[in-house]
């Protein structure tokens, strides 16, 4: 009977334990499996919706101002600014660079003109309109416009605050 049991605690016990062990390893590679197949069943999906991020990407990229540094930015958003107010009939009298900020990824980048008393609205809005409407990434933070001859409101002088996006500074790595 004591060897029955010796036989019985050293001998079947272990192996039994063994086996349960080796069918929950296989049941869990075969889960592991079923998932890699569940990927490479679906690689073409994500391969899709990559693609369609990259693109997105690349078109938002395409929208911000060129130049590595705010000056070249505030230089290629002075030189858009001024080829639409040529384009619209607005004279120009000053442009001032602003300190740019960053706004998570993006560093917004703004001047400020000055421009001549205009007779035409509709050319100061066609104006307006052409630097919401472009295809940079530009927008009128603030507005200052003045009526000469409040009497005879056909005059409008005033200042703009026009911003650009261009790429931020690179993100610091964690922990430095």
């Amino acid at each position: 009977v004591t060897m029955f049991i010796l036989i019985y605690a050293l001998g079947i016990l272990p192996l039994v334990e063994a086996k349960k062990k080796a069918e929950e390893e296989i049941a869990l590679k075969r889960r592991v499996l079923l998932k890699y197949g569940e990927y490479l069943s679906s690689r073409k999906a994500v391969e899709e919706e990559l693609d369609r991020t990259v693109k997105q990407h690349e078109g938002a990229q395409k929208r911000l101002l060129p130049g590595e540094t705010p000056q070249l930015g505030a230089a290629n958003l002075q030189e858009i600014v001024k080829r639409l107010s040529e384009k619209n009939g607005i004279a120009i009298r000053s442009f001032r660079i602003l300190e740019p900020k960053e706004i998570n990824s993006y560093r917004k980048v703004p001047i400020q003109i000055d421009f001549n008393p205009t007779n035409s609205m509709l050319s100061l809005g066609q104006f307006i309109h052409d630097i919401e409407q472009h295809e940079k990434e530009l927008m009128i933070s603030e507005m200052d416009l003045l009526v000469l001859n409040i009497r005879m409101p056909n005059q409008v002088q005033g200042s703009l605050v026009i911003s650009g996006l261009m790429k931020g500074t690179k993100t610091k790595e964690k922990g430095r």
